[in-house]
């Protein structure tokens, strides 16, 4: 639709395809609590797939590297104009299992979950070819390591309860 409404109208844009979004500001500003949980922990679809742990394969990517895409997709298309689309990912996959290990090393608690069928559909593996976003917009992320994802996310979780504690 967007596609479509830029060539009829002229108008330029910009769509990415984002893989697993996760994290919170480094700096503890910003995040995000999600209540009831409908995301990977503590839900886990499948234990049967053919990877190394039975888990599927994943690519989490950082909020603040999609904030930093989002500003250079923004000054590319002001400067080019067009219809650009890009994939957002680290291009480094990592199981739910080994999620849900870092969790427990970064948190320092057991992480409760629940392992259920997998989802029809579901591939083993997904990860992002970002190649277009690094070329066009000189995008690379900054924290593809799991364990940054999920410290940001802790600290700022932290930090939330100390204010309303």
């Amino acid at each position: 639709m967007i596609g479509d409404f830029g060539a009829a109208y002229g108008l330029p844009s910009v769509i990415f395809r984002y893989f697993n979004a996760a994290g919170a500001d480094p700096a503890g500003d910003l995040g995000e609590d999600h209540t009831p949980e409908t995301h990977l922990i503590p839900l886990v679809f499948g234990d049967d797939y053919s990877t190394p742990d039975g888990t599927c394969i994943r690519d989490y990517i950082h909020v603040c590297d999609l904030a930093d895409a989002h500003v250079l997709g923004l000054k590319r298309v002001i400067a080019d104009g067009g219809q650009q689309m890009f994939n957002l990912g680290t291009e480094q996959g990592a199981s739910v299992q080994e999620v849900i290990d870092e969790a427990e090393q970064v948190t320092g608690q057991t992480v409760p979950c629940c392992i259920s069928p997998r989802r029809p559909g579901d591939p083993p593996v997904l990860v992002a070819d970002a190649t277009r976003a690094r070329y066009l917009l000189g995008w690379s992320p900054r924290y593809s390591d799991v364990a940054a994802v999920l410290g940001h996310a802790w600290a700022w979780h932290q930090q939330q309860q100390q204010h309303f504690n």
